[in-house]
């Protein structure tokens, strides 16, 4: 009989809610928090992505537009980007379909910004990005051999013993 219930509750509770869903996963929310704004049992909720794929596969969409969207944003951060900044101010004008006075806005005003490049976010991005070359300890390998010249090598504990003690 639960298992029935579950299914049940999948068709009312989850599954008209799948897009709803999406943009949850996309705004950052945890699976626990979207088991709870849907009103079914986290554990439910995990069996219910394990059973139907279509739960699944919403949950992925909206965690990889999310992370695409945070993706260029750094990207952005890292290497500089431009925009436009409008002003718009309101104005009375003539409606042509009805005759009456409107107030419309209007761009008085368009100046196009420059935002420089953020050291953090460059560097962020090449060491994620980038390890090989970019991470703060790097890997240098050694071949062949090193020799040491060890005047005291070969001598006994007994032969070390005596030279420290007559200093």
């Amino acid at each position: 009989m639960s298992g029935r219930r579950g299914r049940d509750k999948y068709h009312t509770h989850v599954e008209p809610k799948l897009l709803l869903i999406e943009a949850w996963a996309r705004d950052g929310l945890t699976e626990e928090q979207t088991a709870a704004k849907l009103g079914v049992a986290y554990s439910t909720f995990r069996t219910y992505k394990d059973k139907y794929p279509a739960l699944l596969a919403a949950l992925k969409r909206g965690q990889e537009v999310a992370d695409v969207e945070v993706e260029n944003a750094l990207f952005k951060r890292a290497v500089g980007y431009q925009y436009d900044e409008v002003t718009r101010e309101s104005e009375k004008a003539i409606d042509p379909e009805t005759g009456q006075i409107v107030t419309v806005m209007v761009e008085t005003k368009r100046v196009t910004k420059e935002v420089q490049p953020e050291t953090a976010a460059a560097i962020f991005w090449l060491k994620n990005r980038r390890p090989d070359k970019w991470r703060d300890k790097q890997e240098i390998g050694h071949s062949g051999s090193v020799e040491v010249n060890n005047p005291l090598q070969g001598l006994t504990t007994d032969e070390l013993k005596k030279l420290i003690r007559d200093g």
